[in-house]
């Protein structure tokens, strides 16, 4: 039997039809972007503003990505959102952090380090300019930092536990306390020092041989092998966007405020020129290998020292499998 659609097109009328179905096929897109959901670990911030910028720019589009930044907190669970399908990937705090998630069981491997260095900075009164002289003073940090840089301060300076106070992401308890030495970002809270009017000494971690990556693009083993394409489209593009943000952080500034309002144009300023003055993005390996890269010898240095420090299982983790570098090596945007 033939259909009505074929016998239409047996007609005038029916040649008119097809000619005007195919110029609507040629008016729409060749395919449609494919979703894409990036959750990052804090509120929307200059920090994360090359995702954004991919975002503004229209770089996620053209690779063919329909890409949603999602924003994380202090109350958001990333990882247990990424597990339950509501994230494709995210950023980890650092590559320490997802190689101690894959040993707790979640399949999780890092794609890229965005970060060369860790921003993860100690920050003392002005009397203090080494981290031998913090021996005696009260340590403000968070309980995140027991499974990340405190047991490598107190390893290589000879710091210690009875120092230590709960860090509350408020400066007042160092202001008020001369004694008092805290941790930071780089890009963060030496500026509520300077805006406080607070004389400080900021000391960056990775300066002294701190190991850690940081801001990684981490997903689960399933995503990474069934969505290859979309991943390593996903990395070159977010690359794409951090080489321009920093040129011209206009475009992301503008979306990042919007998700976060109480974000200031001062602030975001301040953290530009900071991601630019420490070659957070840019130095190291980076400069030949590309923005993102992991290189085995420094995965090799992170892994080495979680093992040393008993934060992490050898028998559990095998390094091979938390990280790889192809998407980066393909992607290869340089600084």
């Amino acid at each position: 039997m033939t259909s009505p659609v074929s016998s239409s097109l047996r007609t005038t009328g029916g040649r008119a039809l097809a000619a005007g179905l195919l110029a609507v096929g040629a008016l729409a897109p060749a395919h449609a972007e494919e979703k894409f959901v990036y959750m990052t670990n804090w509120f929307a911030q200059a920090e994360h503003g090359g995702f954004y910028q991919a975002i503004a720019t229209g770089l996620y589009k053209k690779a063919g990505l329909d890409v949603t930044v999602k924003m994380g907190g202090p109350q958001v669970n990333i990882l247990q959102l990424m597990a339950a399908g509501q994230a494709d990937c995210v950023m980890g705090g650092s590559d320490l952090q997802m190689l101690q998630v894959r040993e707790s069981g979640l399949p999780v491997t890092t794609v890229a380090a965005i970060f060369q260095k860790d921003p993860e900075v100690m920050i003392a009164h002005d009397d203090v300019k080494t981290f031998e002289q913090m021996k005696g003073k009260t340590i403000l940090i968070s309980a995140a930092a027991n499974q990340a840089y405190w047991p490598w301060l107190k390893a290589k300076y000879g710091l210690t536990d009875a120092q230590t106070r709960p860090y509350t992401f408020n400066i007042q308890p160092f202001v008020a306390d001369k004694n008092a030495v805290q941790q930071g970002y780089v890009t963060s809270e030496p500026y509520a020092m300077q805006k406080a009017g607070v004389k400080a000494n900021v000391l960056l971690l990775s300066d002294f041989g701190y190991p850690a990556y940081s801001t990684t693009i981490s997903c689960l083993d399933k995503t990474v092998k069934e969505r290859k394409a979309a991943v390593a489209a996903f990395v070159k593009a977010s690359a794409e966007g951090w080489k321009s943000y920093l040129a011209n952080p206009a475009p992301g500034n503008a979306l990042i405020k919007k998700d976060n309002p109480e974000m200031t144009d001062d602030q975001l300023a301040y953290s530009v020129a900071k991601l630019k003055e420490t070659g957070m993005v840019g130095s190291g390996d980076a400069v030949k290998l590309g923005i993102g890269i992991i290189t085995e010898a420094r995965a090799k240095a992170s892994y080495d020292f979680l093992v040393s420090a008993k934060l992490l299982d050898p028998a559990k983790v095998k390094l091979s499998d938390t990280y790889t570098s192809e998407f980066v090596k393909d992607a290869k945007v340089l600084p």
